[in-house]
């Protein structure tokens, strides 16, 4: 492992390391839990399952799935026995699930700072922000496009938050920066300004082998040979087309042996049936086969089998999120995962199509978030600050999804029933007729026992009057404006910053800008 993996500090000054606090000064118990302690919520019994699976096997061996303008890939498939004529790929009932098969259960991503390593797959959950929005908005300034000074606020957010696990990826389009040198400066960020696990570029080959070459300045090319420290977000053009864009990074990822995440992006009655089983089925179907293709340029290569599923309003053709359709294709994909064998990425986390953090976003988002939680997903995107269907990122929304996130890995942990926790001796101290706030037992655990808001306490009506009536999203715009102002950027040596800065100008004077 490089030496500089270890020459990190992501301390939070005040002794917000395990915590985060208010500005109120009150603690808030949101611990970086990493894995589950109570089982999943399976719903689909075992005939269900394999209707599913068979219609996926029916789709790919009927209908099958194009491969266009990549030559190399259909190259693989034609030499593993798939049926290739032209551009479409189609494979024999129960071949797609042969060639998955050496696809890892379960493996680590690794942070700059070893104590940020995540484990996908078993037990185990990663959260991460929002992805992919030219938009940004806050309560001061509204709605407007995201620069660069957005993107790394995000990142330091993020860095700051114990229940997000991962940095995530485009946390918003820099769109300050050229369209083809931003991936620069945004795998830069990720780098510099974080020590957590991160995504790449998978805008072109190029920008795929150049997010790959700056990690392994960080990493050390043997660390990467050996060990994932990012993933490539791969989206299928659903419906059963891979562009050759998205399968050449595809395959730029897994040449260099790190994650590749694939995401069929269904909306139900426009890029698949409007049915729930149908969709459940076409992205089973649609997975497999880059799964397949992963293995088939390098067998063990980590995967994750990911989605991006919503309904549609199919009176007026909105997007919609939250919806208990497309939860129930959540908790279905997670199942098939499971019996595929290979780590799950939810559908979407705390999504909405509210264009405010109001009480649909919220109510949207905990409907999405709950349904990944318990259906058992490994890895579940979008956790905090997706607004108006991806299109936005919000500071304010950011922190009340922060806060959820919290209070749901806290859920995740259940109830210990030992001796200890049932405290037979608080009811000898206390008595009949007697609080307990006094007693030993509430003096050893006051400071844990429940979870605790992120949000200044609101207080009493005639208390919250009186400091001007916040709502949530003006309590939440105090919290991010504190945690940035109290963000300290994690060490990195000068030898290992020099050399990236050095690669970016390198490469940023390679080619002119553009701005499309």
């Amino acid at each position: 492992m490089n030496a500089q993996m270890a020459d990190t500090n992501p301390r939070l000054p005040n002794r917000r390391g395990r915590a985060l606090r208010c500005r109120n000064d009150k603690r808030s118990v949101v611990q970086q839990f990493h894995s589950r302690k109570i089982p999943v919520y399976n719903f689909l019994d075992h005939a269900a399952l394999a209707a599913i699976e068979d219609q996926a096997d029916w789709i790919m061996d009927r209908i099958g799935v194009e491969f266009r303008g990549d030559t190399v890939a259909l190259d693989l498939f034609a030499q593993a026995g798939a049926r290739v004529e032209g551009e479409r790929v189609r494979f024999d009932p129960g071949h797609l699930r042969q060639l998955c098969s050496t696809a890892p259960a379960q493996f680590k991503l690794h942070g700059r700072d070893p104590q940020n390593t995540v484990t996908l797959g078993g037990d185990h959950i990663v959260l991460m922000p929002g992805y992919g929005s030219p938009f940004v908005t806050d309560l001061a300034r509204g709605r407007r496009y995201a620069t660069l000074k957005d993107f790394h606020k995000f990142v330091k957010l993020v860095f700051m938050s114990p229940s997000l696990h991962h940095s995530g990826g485009t946390l918003c389009e820099p769109t300050d920066i050229p369209v083809n040198k931003r991936h620069l400066d945004m795998v830069y960020a990720h780098l510099r300004l974080s020590s957590k696990p991160f995504m790449g570029s998978v805008t072109s080959p190029q920008r795929a082998q150049d997010s790959i070459d700056m990690a392994r300045i960080v990493f050390g090319a043997q660390f990467l040979e050996d060990n994932a420290v990012m993933q490539g977000n791969i989206n299928v053009n659903s419906p059963l087309v891979y562009d050759d864009g998205m399968s050449a990074c595809l395959r730029v990822y897994a040449k260099a042996n790190q994650c590749v995440c694939i995401s069929p992006a269904i909306f139900a009655g426009a890029m698949g049936p409007v049915s729930s089983a149908a969709v459940a089925a076409q992205t089973l179907a649609e997975a497999m086969v880059g799964i397949a293709l992963v293995q088939l340029v390098r067998p063990a290569c980590p995967v994750v089998f990911g989605s991006f599923h919503s309904t549609m309003n199919l009176r007026n053709g909105s997007l919609t999120f939250g919806m208990p359709e497309a939860n129930l294709v959540t908790m279905a994909l997670s199942q098939l995962g499971r019996r595929l064998g290979v780590p799950v990425r939810s559908g979407g986390g705390q999504v909405t199509a509210s264009n405010a953090p109001d009480g649909q976003a919220m109510q949207d988002s905990a409907n999405a978030m709950w349904t990944a939680m318990m259906s058992g997903s490994h890895q579940i995107w979008h956790a905090a600050g997706w607004l108006e269907g991806g299109l936005t990122m919000s500071y304010e929304k950011f922190i009340l999804d922060l806060d959820n996130c919290g209070a749901m890995l806290r859920l995740l942990q259940g109830i210990i029933v030992d001796d200890e926790a049932l405290s037979k001796d608080s009811y000898l101290e206390s008595g009949p007729g007697e609080n307990f706030l006094s007693t030993a037992h509430t003096m050893r655990h006051f400071a844990t026992a429940n979870y605790e808001s992120l949000l200044p306490d609101a207080g009493p009506f005639e208390t919250w009057h009186e400091k001007g009536s916040q709502n949530a999203a003006q309590r939440a715009a105090l919290v991010w404006k504190d945690m940035l102002s109290a963000y300290q950027q994690p060490q990195m040596s000068e030898e290992t910053d020099k050399a990236l800065i050095e690669f970016m100008a390198e490469r940023k004077g390679a080619m002119p800008d553009a701005w499309y």
